[in-house]
């Protein structure tokens, strides 16, 4: 604004207009010296960048004199000098000082922490950032969509990760620079869902920038390969790809995916503006890699604390190891085929007992597979349980309902199980990979 009032005051001293140039100079040192009392506010009045305003409401006052005194002026001359001063306040306010930012980090379940943890590293390491970590609860649902009882994970975290209570930190008040979310369901969800105070469309009311990361990795798809992108649409809009401000993907060719399938879904249900603009959406969607392979990548087996329990099924008797094969039954597998599953995973677990000796099984089931089965296919549940039950008591094989699911990719040599988007992390990870089918 002052840029502009320098460029008005050349103008109506050229023209004579001397009321005019008053007028702006007037402003232009008032302006300054609101700058300079909001900066001497929070900094001090001996920071570096008041005593730029004072110089530069010199140069105003005495360019006023001169006017008003009829004094003849070179006005390039004039509007060079404030010009000059100016460039020498705006650099100061970017270089001099320091900018602090609020980063909230808002995860549910403390198995889907990775899918933030290297974000929040970063922005722990900037001196200039305040990040906080504030695990929400969260509920499992009822058949009808009721809620059912509520979890909070906020003890499940890693010991380096400080951790500040959802009811203890005023997010209304405080207003973030920037809150990120890995659950972008909201009320959507069938089987789970976080308290409704941190659903997306409300989260947008306490900040100005909400970053939608996805809890997952996918199977990279061609963005031409519309078969296999029907299979993964229903991800691209959702309530947290729909209000959050950004959305990070793990690749730019996911990227084209969710802003193709996006513009679909949104002409689909009359939507218009900003959610069929493609430009707009080229903004909002980036494809910049995803925080889940950060953690893979910088996971070593060397650094794991391994339960002594695993290492008794881990080691052979002259103290060497066996092979690990980590097995991972998903939610969506067992809701497709139901008893079958059940049967599939009972034989599976025959064999890895009769091969124990040689290979050590670390069987790994989704999260939610408990809240999903109450909530969808009660009927299974028992028969499940069973199958659960015996396989702990026995103890041939782990058992790990951790929350630490990369301790368990780092600790295998091998997948076996369904297709998930853990076979993505076991992928980056070198494992080698076999796919169950139920059939067999």
């Amino acid at each position: 604004m002052l840029d502009k009032a320098h460029e008005a005051i050349k103008k109506a001293i050229e023209t004579g207009n001397r009321e005019i140039a008053f007028t702006l100079l007037e402003q232009c040192q008032d302006s300054a010296i609101q700058i300079g009392g909001l900066i001497e506010e929070s900094l001090g009045e001996d920071f570096v960048t008041v005593g730029m305003l004072e110089s530069y409401c010199e140069q105003i006052f005495q360019t006023y004199e001169m006017i008003r005194q009829q004094q003849s002026l070179n006005i390039n001359k004039v509007y060079k000098n404030l010009h000059k001063e100016l460039v020498r306040i705006e650099n100061s306010v970017k270089n001099d000082i320091r900018v602090r930012t609020t980063a909230v980090f808002l995860p549910y379940k403390a198995s889907m922490w990775d899918s933030l943890e290297s974000v929040w590293k970063a922005a722990d390491a900037d001196p200039d950032c305040d990040a906080y970590v504030i695990p929400i609860p969260y509920f499992d649902k009822n058949p009808d969509g009721s809620f059912k009882e509520e979890h909070y994970e906020g003890d499940l975290y890693p010991k380096d990760v400080p951790i500040t209570r959802y009811d203890e930190f005023d997010l209304e008040a405080c207003r973030p620079d920037v809150i990120y979310i890995h659950n972008p369901y909201d009320e959507c969800n069938h089987v789970t869902s976080v308290h409704p105070y941190f659903y997306s469309k409300n989260l947008i009311h306490f900040t100005d920038k909400l970053v939608y990361i996805p809890y997952f990795v996918l199977k990279e798809i061609e963005p031409d390969n519309q078969k296999s992108i029907d299979g993964m649409k229903h991800f691209c809009f959702t309530p947290g790809t729909i209000y959050a401000h950004k959305v990070i993907v793990q690749s730019e060719k996911m990227r084209r995916i969710y802003i193709n399938e996006y513009r679909k879904a949104a002409k689909e249900m009359g939507l218009s503006g900003e959610h069929v603009d493609r430009e707009f959406l080229e903004k909002k969607f980036l494809g910049i890699g995803s925080p889940k392979l950060d953690k893979v990548s910088n996971t070593k087996k060397e650094d794991l604390e391994i339960p002594e329990e695993w290492l008794k099924i881990i080691e052979k008797s002259d103290r060497s190891w066996k092979k690990i094969v980590f097995y991972n039954t998903s939610v969506s597998a067992l809701l497709r085929h139901s008893e079958n599953m059940l049967r599939k995973m009972e034989s599976v677990f025959e064999i890895f007992k009769e091969y124990q000796d040689e290979v050590a099984l670390l069987w790994r089931p989704h999260p939610l597979i408990q809240a999903t089965i109450e909530s969808m296919r009660p009927q299974l549940w028992e028969r499940y349980k069973e199958i659960r039950d015996r396989y702990i008591e026995e103890g041939w094989g782990i058992y790990d309902d951790s929350a630490d699911l990369d301790r368990a990719v780092a600790l295998s040599d091998a997948y076996y199980g369904d297709g998930s988007s853990v076979v993505q992390l076991c992928q980056k990870a070198g494992m080698l990979i076999m796919l169950q089918n139920v059939e067999i």
